[in-house]
């Protein structure tokens, strides 16, 4: 199995490292193999399509997290665990999976977890997954550890999946979300969400099938749904954002894409076209939603690119 990264093993004081991984990953206890103080690890972070993402090395002998760290850190992701290398032991709540390189776990922040390394050289890759859209999503059963099987085809997907988001630095947020789906589709198949989709799932989808049509806009979704408005806006809530302001930013991670697509001499007169096309029919707002957004025109995007 070909590995994603290559990070580093460098030897690091054992506080030093478990500082970083508690600055990364949250409140988790880190210790070492022998006496001598050092663990021969690293940790570093990416943006990884619209994931953080950190990836951790280290021969320690266990990373825990328990009750008390819970109540002093709640979680408020779950974490998608890649074993790019070496081997772990994971254990959360009756979930137990020995991870050789290629295997992937969610774990859940919220429950106690251990990952036992015994020593040996690890090499980890972590999406963290914000915790309220996973839960609205797919729902509480996707909650206290899940062991995704590679004998199943879904596994190969997601893989290849977040090899591309990895291959190319800041890949366009659509393959986040054909991640996100995929995994949905695992979930779905191993029984873990039940058989109703949830509202807010539905939403999400059809946002994404449906943002470059200028004509559709959070009134069209609630009546495609079936549901008022506000009933949308409450299921919304969570994610800290309303129908209006996710399609917005779908229209606008769209046009970017695009423009980072085009060609130095057609950056100017693809503009306009890119702007219609991504379900803009307001020049003027689509000039200053992007510049707000990305800090620059779209001008010059497509000139960068």
């Amino acid at each position: 199995m070909q590995s994603l990264m290559t990070p580093g093993h460098k030897p690091v004081p054992v506080e030093i490292l478990e500082a970083e991984i508690r600055r990364v990953c949250g409140s988790f206890d880190l210790e070492p193999m022998g006496r001598t103080g050092v663990v021969n690890g690293d940790v570093t972070t990416r943006r990884v399509g619209p994931f953080d993402t950190a990836i951790v090395a280290l021969d320690a002998s266990e990373v825990a997290r328990n009750t008390r760290s819970i109540r002093q850190d709640p979680g408020e992701y779950f974490f998608l665990l890649v074993q790019d290398a070496g081997h772990c032991r994971v254990e959360q709540g009756d979930q137990v999976a020995e991870l050789s390189p290629g295997d992937m776990f969610l774990v859940d922040s919220l429950k106690p977890s251990s990952f036992l390394y015994r020593g040996e050289r690890s090499n980890q890759v972590s999406l963290h997954i914000p915790r309220d859209e996973m839960l609205h999503r797919f729902g509480t059963p996707c909650t206290g550890g899940l062991s995704i099987s590679r004998d199943d085809p879904l596994w190969l997907a997601m893989r290849a999946v977040i090899a591309k988001m990895l291959l190319e630095e800041g890949a366009q947020a659509q393959l986040g979300e054909a991640f996100l789906c995929l995994l949905g589709a695992y979930l779905h198949s191993t029984r873990v969400t039940g058989a109703a989709e949830t509202l807010l799932s539905r939403a999400l989808a059809m946002i994404d099938r449906h943002r470059a049509d200028p004509g559709f806009g959070p009134r069209e979704l609630a009546v495609r749904l079936n549901v008022s408005e506000r009933m949308l806006q409450r299921h919304f809530r969570p994610l800290g954002e309303t129908p209006g302001h996710r399609l917005l930013n779908r229209r606008l991670e769209l046009a970017h894409a695009r423009l980072s697509a085009r060609k130095g001499e057609q950056a100017a007169e693809g503009v306009t076209v890119v702007a219609f096309d991504c379900g803009f029919n307001d020049l003027s707002y689509f000039y200053r939603e992007f510049r707000k957004k990305y800090g620059t025109t779209p001008g010059a995007v497509a000139r960068c690119h």
